[in-house]
């Protein structure tokens, strides 16, 4: 398997490469405090960006304002000290207007007394309040005599900081690592640049760290908005390159198969016009003889694994193997279930490994895949262990790539060299997020649900009406139903989920007795397990659980969705959950239990998940209701960690750097032109192909 040869760093860039441990003040005490805010490099200083401005209004004590940031020249009228701890210690103080009390706890004392003796002129600034008819100012952010009133800013950047590396201390820091920043040549198309009114890198990065106001640190900025547009573009290079990497890989050609077209021919449904497409372009990138690196994304029960299982008929056809591997044991065997009776009819060997597989029955297994018998493999972990190896792997497909790490997926890839893959995920992205986490994947969309799948009825209700929906689950469960139970996640505690959700299953418990199960963060995995076969099986008729239920585990009988307090989860979250229902041919039905009062946002989101069932949709539509952060939980999902680029601010920036990239390779491939070297100088700063490749 070819590897990522990473290029050469540029000369011009090794100061911002050395460690943070380089920079004056940073000494073996702090060193950790640094690293951890920021990075290990004087770069992630630099890339560290203010979170707030102070701005610092020169005033008197008749015109103060409390609670802003003020300056004031007084002189020192008085010392009171401590008559007792924790009593602050006090200086008066009096500027030709009014008095001016300093005050200051946690053992500050005589130490003050000489440093700002009575009769001293100084600079006082910080946050002005009011304690009886007195003006304060607890521990002034500066004391400065007048000659070094230079010292005190008036406007000042504030930086994160952490125990004992308080925001001035990170400032210093960040300053000290910005004059290591050379100008550098422009790497911007000079058109974009000019009709976006982008200064400068050099000149942008200054004024992140100068701001005059609240507005120049605002996503909008013109500033932030010419570094993020860098770090995006940057990133869309990495991945542009990685993919083209990929492509250059020889793979063996699979072409379509009578072997498929039988499999095909006999599933009691057809295909959905999303799914043909979505086989054609696989199919496309099979019979290339490159290697296919492409995501088939697609709403919870929109057909992947049918998909799937296409392909490797062909590749079986092709006298090739191919593996399909989940996150957890009942997603293998939910898969495996789905693939072998289809497959096994065609005369194609499957088998299914996971750890649970010991003995002479794993021996035989292995064997078969060793010798070639055996064309497919379903499994989890188990299918990359050192002892499985496979006659011709040629196409690995792999289910919820992100609950997977790259070392893992890495491993099943060179299980079989320059191996197709096909990555599969059933959590909905927005369209205009998806560059930022699948650049360097083609995608596939299954945006059609198969005909047959009972629409999900979703309804909301209170807390108060309980005892209601409590009596209605109890006649679908007499009725032969089942039904899940979700408590929410409170951030604060894992105790508290867990003492939530064992109180709701110790009251359905009461009513339905043994049939109810719980499912928490808490329960080692082969428990979990344990207790979600019961439920497949039909042996628990409630399940009640804290963390959100397997993505992809299929219970048709389970018709019934209840999500206790509601508007503590995002819409895809919510959208997910429901996906859990509705699965079979009976009626389903999704109730959304929440608090009063319902805030504005909650309600939209109720609002919208009774509109629509369109993963795509409701997770665009989440996007514009959570704002920036991480609103999607994408980290999870292997969402790259940027340092100045806010995805959700800056998302109308994502396809023109990706754009911006493509034409960048496919113009000059070699970076070799004068914008070509300064591109080179763009991705040796931001150092993405260290984070991958994420796939193979």
């Amino acid at each position: 398997m070819l590897s990522y040869s990473p290029p050469m760093r540029p000369e011009i860039l090794f100061p911002l490469f050395a460690p943070v441990s380089s920079l004056k003040g940073v000494g073996p005490k702090i060193l950790p405090l640094v690293e951890k805010l920021a990075g290990p490099l004087a770069r992630d200083l630099m890339f560290l960006p203010p979170q707030g401005v102070i701005v610092r209004t020169p005033t008197d004590t008749a015109s103060a304002r409390e609670g802003e940031v003020q300056t004031f020249v007084v002189r020192i009228e008085a010392h009171i000290p401590s008559p007792r701890p924790p009593a602050p210690y006090r200086i008066r103080a009096f500027d030709g207007s009014g008095f001016l009390v300093l005050t200051f706890f946690k053992g500050h004392g005589p130490h003050l007394l000489r440093q700002h003796p009575v009769g001293s002129d100084r600079v006082v600034s910080g946050k002005v309040e009011r304690f009886g008819v007195e003006l304060q100012i607890v521990h002034p952010d500066y004391m400065v005599p007048l000659e070094r009133a230079a010292e005190v800013p008036t406007v000042e950047a504030v930086y994160p900081a952490t125990a004992g590396l308080p925001p001035r201390t990170v400032r210093k820091l960040v300053l000290e690592a910005l004059e290591r920043a050379p100008e550098l040549p422009e790497w911007l198309d000079p058109a974009f640049a000019a009709r976006e009114k982008f200064p400068g890198w050099r000149e942008a990065l200054a004024a992140l760290h100068a701001p005059r106001s609240e507005a120049d640190l605002a996503p909008q900025s013109v500033f932030r908005r010419r570094l993020a547009y860098d770090e995006l573009f940057a990133h869309q290079l990495a991945m542009a390159e990685r993919k083209a990497s990929r492509k250059r890989q020889p793979a063996a050609p699979i072409g379509a198969s009578d072997t498929a077209r039988a499999a095909e021919a006999a599933l009691p449904f057809a295909l959905t016009g999303a799914q043909v497409r979505s086989l054609t372009e696989i199919r496309g990138d099979l019979i290339s003889g490159e290697r296919m690196s492409r995501l088939l994304q697609g709403d919870v029960g929109s057909g992947k694994t049918v998909v799937a299982m296409l392909a490797m008929a062909d590749t079986a056809a092709a006298g090739l193997q191919s593996v399909l591997m989940a996150p957890t044991e009942i997603l293998a065997r939910q898969h495996y279930e789905t693939l072998a009776g289809p497959l096994q009819a065609q005369g194609v060997g499957v088998v299914l490994l996971t750890g649970r597989d010991k003995g002479a029955g794993r021996a035989e297994k292995l064997k078969a895949l060793a010798s070639g018998h055996a064309a497919v493999a379903v499994g989890t972990h188990a299918l990359f262990q050192d002892d499985v190896s496979y006659r011709d792997l040629a196409l690995t497909v792999i289910d919820e790539q992100h609950r997977f790490g790259v070392a893992d997926r890495r491993r099943l890839q060179e299980k079989g060299g320059a191996a197709h893959l096909l990555a599969m995920s059933a959590t909905p992205i927005p369209r205009t997020l998806e560059l930022t986490v699948y650049g360097d994947l083609d995608v596939s969309h299954l945006d059609e649900k198969p005909p047959g799948r009972t629409p999900v009825a979703t309804r909301a209700a209170p807390m108060p009406r309980l005892p209601e929906i409590v009596a209605r689950l109890k006649a679908a469960v007499d009725d032969g139903a089942q039904a899940f139970w979700i408590c929410p996640l409170v951030a604060e505690s894992e105790d508290s989920d867990l003492v939530a959700a064992e109180h709701r299953a110790a009251s359905l418990k009461a009513l339905f007795g043994t049939k109810v199960g719980l499912i928490h963060g808490q329960l080692p995995n082969g428990e979990k397990d344990a207790v979600m076969a019961e439920f497949v099986e039909g042996r628990l008729a409630v399940l009640v659980a804290t963390t959100v239920v397997e993505v992809g585990v299929n219970v048709p009988n389970a018709t019934i969705m209840v999500i206790e307090q509601a508007e503590r989860f995002g819409l895809a979250q919510l959208h997910q959950l429901r996906g859990r229902v509705g699965r079979g041919a009976r009626e389903s039905a999704c109730v959304l239990l929440y608090d009063l009062p319902l805030g504005k946002t909650a309600q939209a989101r109720i609002d919208i998940l009774r509109k629509t069932d369109d993963g795509f949709l409701i997770a665009e539509k989440d996007l514009e209701l959570r704002g920036g952060g991480d609103p999607l939980g994408l980290k999870q999902s292997g969402f790259p960690a940027y340092k100045l680029a806010d995805p959700v601010a800056h998302r109308d920036l994502i396809a023109t750097a990706a754009d911006d990239a493509r034409l960048v390779l496919a113009r000059d491939p070699g970076l070799t032109s004068p914008r070509g070297q300064a591109v080179r100088a763009l991705r040796a700063l931001f150092d993405w192909k260290a984070e991958a490749p994420d796939v193979g």
